[in-house]
């Protein structure tokens, strides 16, 4: 994945992953690399979550003044 993809992006991706996977039409091998693909995809989605979370917490800190600080990892 040489470019970041939206989240919205991704999500549709791993909706692609599982459909691919439940129709049970792909050799063991191509749905094992699908799977891998979708476990990287659900890494990346959850990592953007966590952020975003994060980013909405320090906003609900700072007591309804909309700014924004870099959070802490």
């Amino acid at each position: 994945m040489t470019k970041e993809l939206k989240f919205e992006e991704m999500m549709k991706k791993l909706e692609g992953i599982v459909d691919d996977l439940e129709s049970n039409e792909m050799p063991l091998e191509d749905s094992l690399k699908r799977y891998e693909e979708g476990v990287k995809l659900l890494r990346l989605c959850r990592k953007r979550l966590d952020e975003t979370k994060r980013k909405v917490e320090l906003l609900v800190k700072k007591g309804g003044n909309l700014t924004t600080e870099p959070f802490k990892e």
